[in-house]
């Protein structure tokens, strides 16, 4: 049996929140595309080709990342030793195996445009972290990606309603990398980044990613100007966009990192609450 303590390791190295709300991403494609809740099966493998997508990601990050949280962040599991660099690989190739496994039971086109999104992040991992705006603009491509991904898995690809919100995921994520390079300058200093908070400064980074996060929240309004969705969309959208408008004026109003992150987390928080408010009322509708 496992010990514990390498099954904790393991669960944080999958950090399940932001691959739980990968796949829910996947799923919320499926349902804009098909305008209707998608069968169980399909909602499954969505689902899954999502999260292990997102999770395999993350695992590969802490193996490229291992040098920068020896110093850094030593209690994580690689550095701290609860896993071993082998099992790590290991890990990130059956768990990015699994995702892609499930993409190719939805179809051809969806398991090819996984394999495309699997290797940005390992390209990204691997040597575009310190790219600056270009890596940043990978990351938010890839996440645009997951709700391309449900379009697609329904044979729904060009579906307008399905691209407009992955253009909202684009710019919220754009703003969110943005912010992050923000409040990790000394980390990314080693690491020899060109991030915009390296390159301009620190409230230059703040005031652009505040600017992208009014954006998406302008753009989360489209899909009710053109009628694509009704009230079960406007009103958790509504409430989101309130909590969103609320963290952002705590992001620009922060004074040490340890603030912005907290103000990131509820940024990424309130959003992903949002769409779970949203494909639940679907699901009930």
């Amino acid at each position: 049996m496992m010990p514990r303590r390498k099954i904790n390791g393991i669960i944080r190295l999958f950090r399940p929140e932001l691959p739980l709300a990968a796949g829910m991403c996947v799923v919320i494609g499926q349902l804009l595309a098909l305008g209707a809740f998608p069968p169980l099966r399909v909602v499954g493998l969505g689902f899954a080709c999502g999260f292990f997508l997102s999770a395999s990601a993350l695992i590969l990050n802490d193996y490229f990342d291992l040098e920068v949280d020896r110093i850094n962040a030593p209690q994580r599991p690689l550095p701290s030793g609860l896993l071993s660099e082998w099992e790590v690989i290991v890990l990130g190739v059956v768990v990015a195996l699994a995702g892609l496994a499930a993409a190719l039971a939805l179809n051809s086109l969806a398991f090819g445009v996984s394999v495309f999104v699997w290797l940005l992040g390992f390209l990204y991992n691997w040597k575009l972290k310190a790219a600056g705006l270009w890596g940043n603009l990978i990351v938010a491509a890839s996440v645009a990606m997951t709700f391309i991904l449900g379009g697609i898995g329904v044979g729904q690809t060009w579906n307008l309603l399905v691209w407009t919100f992955g253009l909202i995921a684009f710019v919220f994520d754009l703003a969110e990398e943005i912010a992050g390079d923000a409040m990790d300058v000394e980390r990314d200093r080693k690491r020899d980044s060109r991030s915009i908070a390296i390159l301009y400064g620190k409230r230059t980074a703040v005031l652009l990613s505040a600017l992208l996060f009014g954006l998406m929240i302008a753009l989360t309004f489209v899909p009710v100007v053109w009628g694509g969705l009704g009230w079960l969309y406007l009103l958790p959208i509504l409430v989101t966009d309130v909590v969103l408008v609320f963290f952002v004026i705590r992001l620009l109003k922060s004074q040490t990192p340890a603030a912005g992150r907290r103000a990131m987390r509820g940024l990424y928080i309130s959003a992903s609450l949002g769409l779970l408010a949203f494909l639940i009322g679907s699901f009930f509708a």
